[in-house]
């Protein structure tokens, strides 16, 4: 019976990470959208932290519950951190097919364009409506820190993708393992 429960964990996983993955990538292109269409610094700021954390970690968590439900409702933090790790690796590589490769190159190919001149935009509309000498510069200097950012980013070496794939997927095990240490929820007489 265990080996067919890690069985449908696995498998499980892998369709809630589809899923996940696309839910996770609509928001994000809501997100680009809204960033786009306004010019405030501070809405930029509050949409970041709704679209990039609470949103994607509270859907997270509710796929969590339900994929701890489709397997039977209980799982030991094992099987937990297995499928849940699956799940974020598959909602990973979803999210990268279909926001940064589809949506990015042949939906909205001046993308990283856009986004960077809603950014300026706005730090420029705070600077201008500050009469701080001190706020003005600190927005400059943002600036010309998010122009340097976008220089990097332009060109991004095949050596540089692997390392940041294999910090990704460190970093998608470790929040494998906390979420799984929520979620778990062992059957009772197991230890």
């Amino acid at each position: 019976m265990s080996a067919q429960l890690e069985r449908t964990i696995k498998i499980r996983g892998l369709i809630k990470g589809l899923i996940l993955g696309a839910v996770l990538a609509v928001v994000s292109i809501i997100y680009f959208y809204f960033m786009v269409s306004v010019a405030s610094a501070v809405a930029i700021t509050v949409g970041a932290i709704l679209f990039t954390y609470i949103f994607p970690i509270a859907i997270a968590a509710l796929f969590c519950i339900n994929l701890r439900s489709k397997v039977g409702g209980y799982w030991t933090m094992r099987q937990a951190a297995t499928g849940i790790f699956i799940m974020f690796f598959i909602s990973n590589l979803t999210i990268f097919i279909l926001r940064d490769q589809i949506f990015a190159n042949a939906i909205e190919p001046q993308m990283a364009q856009k986004t960077k001149t809603a950014m300026v935009t706005a730090l420029n509309k705070l600077k201008e409506s500050t009469a701080k000498p001190e706020e003005k510069k600190e927005a400059d200097a943002k600036i010309q820190e998010m122009e340097k950012s976008f220089q990097t980013g332009k060109s991004v070496t095949i050596g540089q993708q692997i390392q940041s794939l294999g910090i990704s997927i460190i970093f998608l095990f470790v929040l494998s393992i906390i979420f799984a240490a929520f979620f778990k929820r062992e059957p009772a007489g197991s230890v």
